[in-house]
């Protein structure tokens, strides 16, 4: 979690919410063919107000290609369509003492979206309302679970395939799993462990599923982590699959195997693109429009990138950027931008 520039409630500390910007077309190098891709057409669709809390911390696609984001601190969950036109959804609700751990002020984060419509949300508060919040499609909102309010819910992952809901929490270490069946549904420890932990601010903080495992990225460590879910569900041995990657905040899947984009949320604001063999390359920076990104989601040739501005309180935005891929192996010297990892 990165501080708070200016306004935002006073708040003196922001979100592990960040992600990196790579410079413009600039194409990922690499023997895999899946991470043979670039982005082209950086351009910003909406913009958004710095001081009335309207920081984009995390995103969820609809079928349309309208982006539904949490604003942080304005604890709302808002729909962004494609032109930039935008509308509140809903507004989570108002804590009158807040205790927030890391940032001290009520805090909406990560998102998901059923195939139904029915949004989840993380929402902290460091009080009895810090849980993960329900938004069904004709706009009800409601706690759908509890958690710990000593703790701070980050990213949000779906496994809609097993009912399951993940949750990487940054303060505590934890990632927290809770069944979408359950009448009453209750968090339960899946993983733990150091390399979840903070170093000294904050440590899980995206989340997502794929391939049989859970993906975690640490922001402290600057590691993405991969853990299999074993046969019966439980959490497997955490392997680290990437480092090196500064301000790491939540990230998505480029494709169908194991390339990722990952928001770095550092005082650089880049978009890296992290290849199956855990080197990356820089593909968007700030000259692009980023401007602190905290998460990223891709549909079909289409990336977006939210920007909360936490660190300079400068142009929050959406900004989004076409995917070309190359079905041929790219090979070549390491750009300037990459790392080994």
């Amino acid at each position: 979690m990165p501080r708070i520039a200016g306004a935002a409630g006073a708040v003196g500390l922001v979100l592990a919410l960040l992600a990196s910007a790579p410079a413009a077309g600039a194409a990922a190098a690499g023997p895999p063919a899946e991470a043979a891709l670039s982005l082209t057409d950086p351009r910003i669709v909406a913009h958004f107000d710095f001081k009335a809390g309207e920081t984009p911390e995390n995103i969820a696609l609809e079928p349309d290609g309208s982006a539904d984001l949490t604003f942080a601190f304005a604890r709302q969950v808002v729909r962004v369509d494609r032109h930039g036109g935008r509308w509140v959804l809903a507004t989570l609700p108002a804590v009158t003492d807040p205790k927030t751990p890391l940032v001290g002020a009520a805090v909406v984060s990560g998102i998901v979206r059923t195939h139904d419509g029915t949004l989840y949300v993380a929402f902290n508060t460091g009080t009895a309302l810090t849980g993960v919040y329900r938004i069904t499609p004709d706009g009800e909102v409601g706690k759908f679970a509890d958690l710990p309010p000593n703790g701070f819910a980050n990213g949000l992952a779906l496994d809609e395939h097993r009912g399951l809901l993940y949750g990487a929490d940054s303060v505590l270490g934890t990632v927290w799993r809770i069944s979408l069946d359950d009448e009453h549904p209750v968090a339960t420890t899946w993983a733990a462990g150091a390399a979840l932990e903070p170093a000294t601010f904050i440590g899980a903080n995206g989340i997502k599923v794929r391939h049989h495992a859970v993906w975690v990225s640490n922001y402290d460590r600057g590691t993405l982590l991969r853990i299999p879910v074993e046969e019966d569900g439980a959490a497997g041995v955490i392997r680290t699959h990437a480092t090196g990657l500064t301000g790491i905040d939540d990230f998505a899947f480029a494709g169908h195997g194991k390339t990722v984009l990952a928001a770095l949320n550092d005082t650089d604001s880049e978009l890296a693109l992290v290849r199956p063999d855990g080197t990356h390359t820089v593909v968007l920076t700030g000259k692009d429009g980023l401007s602190g990104p905290t998460s990223v989601a891709v549909r079909h040739h289409r990336v977006y990138v939210p920007s909360a501005a936490f660190l300079t309180g400068i142009d929050p935005n959406l900004l989004v950027a076409d995917v070309e891929r190359n079905t041929g192996e790219q090979h070549g010297e390491p750009g300037k931008h990459e790392a080994r990892t």
